[in-house]
Formats: structure tokens, C-alpha cells, sequence
């Protein structure tokens, strides 16, 4: 599918009546948003999450504590293969994790923000010699960071696309309709 399939994942995800999606990014305390797009070479995973979700707290660190709680969420979130297990019949291995978040000077312009209200936004990519074969995608979100309730996901797979919940402990994406 190439180099064009962001651009389609977007497209579903906005829907052919221009519905916002997440056009609005509501901040909700407990709540992320993940798409998780499936291409036969390839699987990525859009994460958008408010910081209270993975550290109890939305600014810079200001505490050694604080300091080694991001540490810890920072090196859970990097290690993709553990936070998101997919169906071994799509022979998926983790190839990329980028992380941005203004207040964790993360990614983009790596400025700040006082107190306002910090989000992260996470892009997982995977490498896959089958990845249509995919019947699954298990999240280990919930066991990663205590906090998180639910994840709203948009699923996109050359079967189609979709929407899913996933609330607390349930933490399978069945990617077949």
C-alpha cells in the first residue's frame, strides 16, 4: 500500500461525512485514543493520550520524582513490543517509536508548557512479513499505566474499517469484522 497509507488512514478516520473524529482532541483524564492502521508490510499505531494518564501529572517535572516517573512511562512507551502484542501469524517486529510532548520536551519544538493541560502523542511502527494476517493486536496500556480506564481505538485493514472500546481490563483488538 506504500507511502500513501497515512494519508487513507487519515482520510477513514475523518469518514466520508467529514465527521470531526478527533478532530476536537478532547483532553479526558483515564481516556487515550489509539488508530491502528494494518498494511500487508506494516502495522502503526497512532497513541494520544493526556499525561495524567501515564504519570499522575501534566507539566514538566519538577521533583527527582517526578523526573524518574516520566523515566519509567518514557522507557514502558518505547518498548513496543511489550505495550502492543501482535497475532504471531502476521510475523511483526517492533521498527520505530516516536514520542512528542511539549511538556516532557519531547519531539517538535521541544519548549515547555507551563501548566497547562500536557498531552503525548506516541507513533508505533511495525515491520511484518504478513501483516494482513493479523486477527489481533493486544494493548498492554492498561497494564502499563495504572491510571488509563478506556482506549477509543479506529481501526483501518484492507477489510475495512472500524471503531472499538477498550475499558479496563479487556485489552484484545480482534482486527476481523
Amino acid at each position: 500500500m506504500g507511502r500513501w497509507f497515512p494519508t487513507l488512514l487519515a482520510a477513514c478516520a475523518l469518514g466520508a461525512a467529514g465527521a470531526p473524529a478527533w478532530a476536537g482532541k478532547a483532553h479526558e483524564h483515564g481516556v487515550a485514543r489509539l488508530d491502528l492502521a494494518v498494511e500487508p508490510g506494516r502495522l502503526t499505531l497512532d497513541l494520544d493520550t493526556p499525561l495524567d494518564n501515564l504519570l499522575g501529572f501534566e507539566h514538566a517535572p519538577r521533583s527527582d520524582a517526578e523526573r524518574e516517573r516520566v523515566a519509567s512511562a518514557l522507557a514502558r512507551l518505547r518498548d513496543a513490543g511489550t505495550l502492543f502484542r501482535i497475532d504471531p501469524a502476521a510475523a511483526c517486529t517492533p521498527a520505530k517509536v516516536e514520542l512528542v510532548s511539549a511538556p516532557l520536551g519531547l519531539g517538535g519544538s521541544g519548549a515547555a508548557v507551563a501548566d497547562a493541560h500536557g498531552d503525548l502523542e506516541g507513533h508505533f511502527e511495525f515491520t511484518c512479513k504478513a501483516g494482513a494476517r493479523a486477527g489481533f493486536v493486544e494493548v498492554g496500556l492498561f497494564a502499563a499505566f495504572a491510571r488509563l480506564r478506556r482506549v477509543e481505538l479506529q481501526v483501518v485493514t484492507a477489510r475495512g474499517q472500524m471503531k472499538a472500546t477498550l475499558v479496563r481490563p479487556a485489552s484484545r483488538v480482534a482486527l476481523a469484522r
